[in-house]
């Protein structure tokens, strides 16, 4: 039951070109930085990559790298770009050289938890109106229009935590959590990056979001010193 795996190397060896990958993370909190790098030496190609922001804020760590390499193809996000600022996944954009399924916030969330949940899809009023309704079955509830939205699923999900045990329990840090539990949920295999690994009972159980059932794998992150903590 031990998921401690020896290197960041070890983590991402079986991620093939073409996997579909989800990517914890929200501004520049929560995000994997270990397990990013990692994939960009492994060199992966064709990436379809889910993710709240394709980064941008920290280009030498986040998936900036990734776009520079031009390892990803296509992304899912909610939050693209950044005002005054354009960052990797944005030039490869405008080139037409990666393609993009913008989608609002909650909704995005709400897919991923529709996918860990086993719920192949929902209704919802938001996006209504908009382009986001463009190609979606669209039906009336209570005199008011709802797209249906499908959910979201991927091959891996790499998630950023601050403590695990070693059968792959998980706690956060504040709002480095975001993304990360709703994504380990809807993931084949997920890899999950940490700042400690505890022994199996250390950990309070009243403080475990993440239950180990949904971690394949753990590696203990590098120290990054990217201005917070």
């Amino acid at each position: 039951m031990d998921k401690v795996v020896s290197s960041p190397e070890e983590a991402v060896a079986d991620i093939v070109n073409g996997s579909t990958i989800m990517f914890g993370g929200f501004g520049v909190a929560g995000i994997p930085f270990t397990l990013i790098k990692a994939l960009y030496e492994k060199g992966t190609k064709g990436i379809t990559a889910i993710t709240n922001s394709p980064g941008g804020r920290l280009e030498d760590f986040d998936l900036s790298v990734l776009f520079r390499k031009r390892q990803i193809s296509e992304v899912i996000a909610s939050y693209p770009v950044y005002s005054g600022k354009v960052n990797a996944f944005e030039e490869l954009y405008l080139k037409g050289e990666v393609g993009l399924e913008l989608v609002p916030q909650g909704t995005f969330a709400e897919r991923i938890r529709a996918g860990g949940a086993g719920i192949p899809g929902f209704y919802t009023p938001t996006g209504v109106g908009t382009v986001a309704e463009e190609g979606k079955e669209k039906r009336t509830f209570g005199g008011k229009e709802h797209l249906l939205e499908l959910a979201l699923r991927a091959d891996f999900a790499l998630v950023k935590a601050h403590k695990a045990d070693r059968m792959g329990n998980l706690t956060y840090r504040m709002t480095a959590r975001n993304f990360n539990p709703l994504m380990a949920t809807a993931a084949d295999i997920t890899i999950a990056e940490v700042d400690e690994i505890v022994e199996v009972g250390e950990l309070d159980p009243e403080s475990v979001v993440t239950p180990g059932i949904y971690v394949n794998r753990i590696i203990k992150g590098e120290k990054y010193d990217v201005g917070f903590e």
